[in-house]
């Protein structure tokens, strides 16, 4: 079992309200959701709870930080425990983060080969109000993994961290999208001939030739292609950070420029899908026309959508002034047109206001990337 914090790279853009919505919503999948559980909370419907957390967040205006901890708990493929199982796994879990007091609200998702839980969890306490942020929580959710294996009989994987966190971070988008990382590319293609450059201009030319350079950033280096996607240098190979390599190669010596000789590169580093036993370039190629298609698709209804509720206004404005030049011909007093002229205007608005609440999601179109989360769903 796996179990890890997903952070919020925004702190701003963090919703309790919305990460709910994600990790509760089947998204037309019916094997998406399994089981949803909604803890220390006077509402029982996960919707309803979460605007009840989001007015618990309210009250505490002196936190700067994220205060929703999302958590996911994965196992292995072809691990399924029982329902009960899965709730006593999901509770000694946020008892252990110091979390057993907090509100949270939980989904059981079964729509990959890894089942998995999504656990949105208030970080404030509900009656004192005040922020709960477990320190070294990786360690500690390490701890309970192996535990807890130990006693349910789950198959045990080894939670001692290998890897530092950009390199980790590398895995975890190539694990979600699929795609191979610069990092991952860089250790593939040329990293063996970066570490036998005997001087900064030999480092230069062989980074030039992969369509690389390496650059000062804050107190160490960075490698960067030339579509802009940066790796730190220290993270792709340890003796290549800056202390290191100044102590092998001597003081850093920026890239010289040759724009009057340019050379063409002998490799470049593109977002092409992880090289596997089984061929997927084809399947990559008609996955970007599907999504162009549907992307297209999605502009034009959007268009399409905001011409009909154009419409849906300008009818409503011709009618409400239509039923104004009526009251102005009418013999009545001046007291009763003005009540009606009231009751017209009043009309009008809520007819608007229904048409502007009909094609909200359409007109926003929103999205959850900043929940990006270790595995899909």
């Amino acid at each position: 079992m796996i179990a890890k914090q997903v952070s919020m790279k925004v702190i701003r853009k963090s919703s309790a309200t919305n990460l709910i919505k994600y990790i509760t919503d089947p998204q037309n999948k019916s094997e998406r959701v399994d089981m949803v559980s909604v803890t220390n909370c006077h509402q029982s419907d996960p919707l309803d709870a979460a605007l009840e957390i989001q007015a618990t967040q309210v009250q505490n205006t002196r936190a700067e930080g994220d205060k929703t901890y999302h958590l996911v708990l994965a196992f292995p493929p072809g691990e399924n425990p029982e329902p009960k199982i899965l709730k006593e796994i999901e509770s000694r879990i946020c008892d252990g983060l110091g979390f057993s007091e907090h509100q949270r609200v939980s989904a059981v998702h079964r729509d990959t080969d890894n089942l998995h839980i999504h656990i949105a969890i208030n970080k404030i306490h509900p009656q004192d109000f005040t922020i709960h942020t477990p320190y070294y929580d990786h360690k500690i959710l390490g701890q309970l993994c192996e535990k807890l294996e130990e006693e349910y009989g789950l198959e045990k994987v080894n939670h001692q961290a290998k890897k530092r966190g950009s390199e980790n971070r590398a895995d975890d988008m190539e694990r979600h999208s699929g795609i191979e990382s610069l990092l991952s590319w860089i250790k593939r293609e040329c990293l063996e001939d970066i570490k036998l450059a005997e001087s900064w201009n030999d480092m230069h030319k062989v980074l030039k030739d992969n369509d690389l350079e390496i650059k000062l950033r804050g107190n160490g280096l960075i490698i960067e292609s030339s579509d802009g996607v940066i790796v730190k240098a220290s993270t792709v190979a340890r003796e290549l950070s800056k202390p290191k390599l100044e102590e092998r190669l001597g003081s850093f010596i920026s890239s010289p420029d040759h724009q009057d000789q340019p050379k063409k590169a002998k490799r470049q580093y593109q977002a092409q899908p992880i090289k596997t036993k089984i061929n997927t370039v084809e399947l990559y190629a008609k996955y970007k026309a599907n999504k162009k298609q549907v992307n297209q698709s999605r502009a034009s209804e959007w268009k399409r959508a905001q011409a009909r509720k154009n419409r849906a206004i300008k009818s409503i404005k011709q009618s409400g002034k239509v039923k104004r030049s009526a009251i102005k011909l009418i013999g009545k007093g001046r007291l009763a047109k003005k009540i009606l002229y009231s009751q017209t205007s009043k009309a009008t608005k809520e007819a608007i206001q229904k048409v502007n609440k009909k094609y909200l999601y359409t007109s926003k179109l929103p999205t959850l990337t900043d929940h990006a989360t270790l595995f899909k769903g």
